[in-house]
């Protein structure tokens, strides 16, 4: 059947997720179709228990599952989908089929499930897939619709479920023992631990010193072209037949491993020493050894390598790479970017073939197609590679695409056509030179090269490296031409000193890599789990490396110690394998699910072995293991020894360094740390020096007026200054009062503010005067700045400074202005940064009032720690503006008991608008309603309490 002409079939109504898909599609489909959005989820797991239904009570209304009836999960629509669902209501009632588009994975294959589920519809329903979005996949796809897959809906559900009691049953543990509003997760409290792991290792990592010779040496031939160099460098490789100790040779304890007996660790001294024996030395070519190179092309990409390729190379954080990846597949471009497979279409084969020939000639075509088996274990989806999309590929420069979505279409065509051309070829050669010292000692030094004879797709493609120090492969090495016994003359000898280095921190695409490797959790959800994580403050970037905070430290100790299984690796993977075994039909949900929540129970080893799950060992009871929190101390767990008198602890507040008191029942010593201090950067020596600081108390002097002592404080929302009251003041009660106290002004710090200073702070507001009708003007310096202020009615001023200076006659000129609203007139900005590849509109750098923040006079972004204004590239703004419109706007709280409110004004406004009897009917019913809700006034609190706790834990399933 021709999807672009009406039918007898009628109106056919397509469902995707995002209007962008929809718009793409639409132009495929003709007349005889309607395409809607159900943009994204329309029905989920309750975020909170104040969306579960009443009928539901205890466990059920906090967990939004019932554990105790197979784990029955409760859904509700999202309050800000129903809209959308009353459209696509409508929509269906005038069409005579229902096609479900959403993207063919489990995530889509649930989304699917629920669109049928809450619209029932009453006709025809076809399930339409396809990987790209071109015309003729769209056609396709409509002409050979399936059904619904019920094991991929099951397995998703699973997943669900599991992630939702993982959350909402760990996470309330690290409120009580760690800090509120923290969250736990399957994959995410795992990824925190690699990386926390990660700064262990660099924390009791010692550094090794070694030593070594680089020689420069040459042939005495003049060079005939640059193919045959006259000199070449060499590196020490043994004396006496002693192999030298390079970096691979010590441990993290900054000694020899063990094993190294033929090895000879150089120090400076000796270094210098075999030097200076070398420098009279005769050398000559003690070996050549030749070996055929070749290297194959790299596999087309997959979801985890697109993520670490754009992070190496266009510096793309793993969130940006999909969200820039989701844009290009669904405006038609590429293919769908979330899929474990490297494999390629035979029209995407020849697509590729067809490039090879065209762009870089016959000689670099392969005879016959390559083909890519995938290395992703339980590889979910039925997808391709991801690759440009149709069965022709637009070249870069054919496409129309500018930043960000170029550099990225780019990338994935150089990838997929370079995936189909001939092996790089070449030589790869070592060099021996030998050579005695003159005390004797044989030496030798040794040089490697390479030489690519034959490019082939490293014309098209070279992979970047996670090591900016590695050597890429498309690098060439040349050395002269000789032959074994050829005399050389050392042109230079030189001691070369060396420091083993710590493990390097991850970045977002090693880290990526290493969840893959280890098989944790699906590649598909890295990218949120990686900014989960970030937003949590769990981790923060320095540069590219991820850095663990000392809350996270906190965090993982107590996971580690009393849910040590948890965070297993192995543990994680082997659930991994279990929802695998879902999905495929091979075990059974409940089951599986009553031995991880429940434990073994009786009979329940065999009810898992039956159910396909083999003998459960690696399931446990969650449920008992959040039940006894007695033996969780949560001062210990936040607590970690730097030295033998200075311990690290992390309050709620944030971490500090403190040392007890040597008079026992006196408070000790304390110091703040910086919020973002590496964690493997707080040695001893930084304790001591933090903790040496005074503590932010200077004092200024008495006030000449009430004699009280003035100090001068560093308090954590920055410098002020205060009175010392004397003993005896009430502090609480009617009769109590309070110190005055000010902020420093912005120009002023705690090292140069004097006595006199504090004294002007104090003295704020200023009464400035009062205007024509008597209203009393003052001049006040506020959170926002400085202003004046007359009853209701305030107005900035320009200046600090002005709170002193400006007169009455100044303010009354002010406010005889018309009042602005908003802010006062835009200052000029900091830095232009170019133009946002999203909103096409030009970015700037401005100061706020919280700080810089880059905006596109649409989206506004605050500049992050590690952020400069001078030093802050286009490309980052570009990403600060794509993470905040990817959060979308911030929800405002809900106020409580709206409905009783509305209620009582329905009903007052009923009685004054008594003509109206229809208003009345409505008011009166509202009135009955606000009566019968009085009585549950006990059960709403409850629930919205567990509400606030629901949504914490929510952020995170998964």
């Amino acid at each position: 059947m021709s999807p672009s002409s009406e039918t007898a079939h009628g109106q056919r109504l397509v469902i995707v997720e995002s209007p962008a898909k929809a718009k793409t599609i639409k132009g495929y489909l003709g007349p005889g179709y309607i395409v809607e959005a159900s943009v994204g989820h329309i029905r989920d797991l309750p975020s909170t228990a104040a969306e579960v239904p009443d009928k539901y009570t205890g466990e059920v209304r906090r967990l939004g599952v019932d554990v105790d009836h197979d784990f029955a999960p409760i859904y509700v629509v999202n309050a800000d989908k129903k809209s959308q669902v009353s459209k696509l209501k409508s929509l269906l009632a005038e069409s005579d089929e229902l096609f479900l588009a959403t993207d063919e994975d489990r995530e889509g294959e649930a989304i699917a499930w629920h669109l049928q589920q809450v619209l029932k519809p009453k006709v025809p329903v076809h399930r339409m897939v396809f990987h790209e979005i071109t015309k003729s996949a769209i056609q396709e796809a409509v002409a050979n619709p399936r059904e619904l897959n019920q094991r991929l809906v099951d397995a998703q559900e699973t997943r669900r479920i599991l992630d939702r009691l993982y959350g909402f049953e760990v996470s309330p543990v690290l409120w009580k023992k760690v800090m509120p509003k923290l969250s736990a997760g399957r994959v995410q409290s795992v990824a925190t631990r690699l990386v926390v792991e990660r700064e262990r290792e660099r924390m009791a990592f010692r550094t090794a010193s070694y030593w070594d010779l680089v020689g420069t040496f040459g042939t005495g031939r003049t060079p005939a072209d640059a193919a045959n160099p006259e000199t070449f460098g060499a590196r020490l490789a043994s004396v006496d037949g002693k192999r030298i100790a390079s970096g691979r040779d010590f441990g993290s304890d900054g000694r020899l491993k063990a094993g190294s007996t033929n090895t000879l660790h150089l120090d400076e001294q000796a270094a210098r020493q075999l030097a200076a024996a070398l420098a009279q030395t005769a050398f000559s070519v003690r070996s050549v050894e030749s070996k055929p190179y070749r290297r194959s092309p790299y596999a087309p990409f997959r979801t985890t390598t697109l993520q670490q390729e754009a992070s190496r190379k266009l510096g793309f954080g793993a969130k940006r790479t999909m969200q820039v990846a989701q844009k290009l597949y669904e405006n038609g471009f590429i293919t769908y970017m979330r899929t474990d497979s490297t494999t390629l279409s035979d029209t995407a084969i020849s697509a590729a073939r067809a490039q090879v020939t065209q762009l870089y000639g016959a000689d670099y075509l392969p005879d016959a197609p390559r083909t890519y088996a995938s290395k992703v274990k339980n590889a979910q989806e039925a997808h391709e590679a991801v690759r440009p999309s149709g069965d022709r590929f637009r070249t870069p420069a054919e496409t129309g695409l500018s930043g960000d979505d170029f550099k990225l279409y780019e990338l994935i065509w150089m990838r997929t056509v370079a995936s189909q051309m001939k092996d790089a070829v070449g030589q790869s050669v070592t060099v021996r030179v030998g050579g005695a010292s003159a005390d004797g000692r044989d030496v030798e030094f040794s040089a490697s090269g390479k030489i690519i004879t034959f490019h082939g797709f490293l014309k098209a493609y070279v992979e970047g490296a996670d090591d900016p120090n590695a050597e890429l492969d498309d690098r060439e090495r040349r050395l002269p031409q000789v032959a074994q016994g050829d005399p050389l003359a050392a042109d230079r000898i030189t001691p070369e000193g060396h420091a083993t280095k710590p493990p390097a921190r991850y970045t977002e695409a090693s880290l990526v890599k290493e969840l893959e490797d280890r098989e944790i959790g699906r590649p598909s959800t890295y990218a949120s789990i990686i900014d989960t994580i970030i937003q949590r403050r769990y981790v923060f970037k320095k540069g590219t490396a991820l850095v663990p905070s000392f809350l996270s430290f906190a965090v993982v100790n107590l996971l580690e110690k009393h849910f040590g299984r948890l965070v297993d690796y192995d543990f994680t993977a082997k659930m991994e394998d279990d929802l695998d075994r879902i999905a495929a039909g091979e075990a059974q949900s409940v089951p599986w699910l009553k031995r991880f929540y429940f434990g073994e129970g009786e009979g329940a080893a065999g009810a898992a072995a039956e159910a396909g799950n083999g003998d459960g060992d690696h399931l446990g009871g969650l449920k008992e293991l959040v039940t006894d929190l007695g033996a969780i101390d949560a001062r210990e767990i936040s607590s970690f020894r730097i030295s033998e008198d200075i311990t690290l602890r992390v309050g709620r507040y944030g971490p500090y360094v403190e040392r007890a008191s040597a008079v026992e029942g006196e408070p000790g010593q304390r110091a703040d740390i910086p919020d973002e201090l590496p964690p493997d950067e707080l040695t001893v020596e930084l304790a001591e020096e933090l903790l040496a600081k005074p503590s932010g108390d200077f004092e200024l002097g008495p006030d000449p007026v009430s004699g009280n002592m003035l100090v001068a404080k560093d308090g954590r929302y920055g410098p002020y200054v205060t009175e010392i009251l004397p003993e005896g003041t009430p502090k609480t009660g009617k009769n109590a009062v309070k110190p005055r106290t000010a902020s420093l002004f912005k120009t002023m710090s705690l090292d140069t503010v004097t006595l006199e200073d504090a004294l002007r702070l104090l003295s704020l507001p200023r009464v400035v005067g009062t205007d024509p009708e008597g209203a009393e003007i003052t001049a006040q310096n506020g959170r926002y700045g400085p202003y004046l202020k007359r009853g209701t009615d305030s107005r900035s001023l320009t200046s600090e400074d002005q709170l002193f200076t400006i007169t009455l006659d100044e303010a009354l000129a002010i406010y005889a202005q018309p009042k602005q609203r908003g802010r006062a007139a835009a200052a000029p900005p900091l830095k232009e940064l170019g133009t946002d590849p999203v909103s096409e509109r030009p970015v700037v750098v401005k100061d706020g009032r919280f700080g810089p923040y880059v905006t596109d006079g649409e989206t506004n972004a605050t500049l992050r720690k590690d952020d400069d204004v001078e030093t802050i590239t286009p490309e980052r703004g570009y990403e600060l503006l794509a993470e905040k419109r990817a959060r979308g706007p911030v929800k405002k709280a809900a106020k409580k008991a709206p409905a009783k409110k509305a209620a009582v004004k329905k009903t007052t406004t009923a009685k004054t608008a008594a003509t109206k009897t229809a208003a009345k009917k409505t008011a009166a019913k509202k009135t009955t309603a606000a009566k019968t809700a009085t009585a549950k006034t006990a059960a709403k609190k409850t629930a919205a309490k567990k509400a606030t706790a629901g949504k914490a834990a929510a952020t995170d399933e998964g």
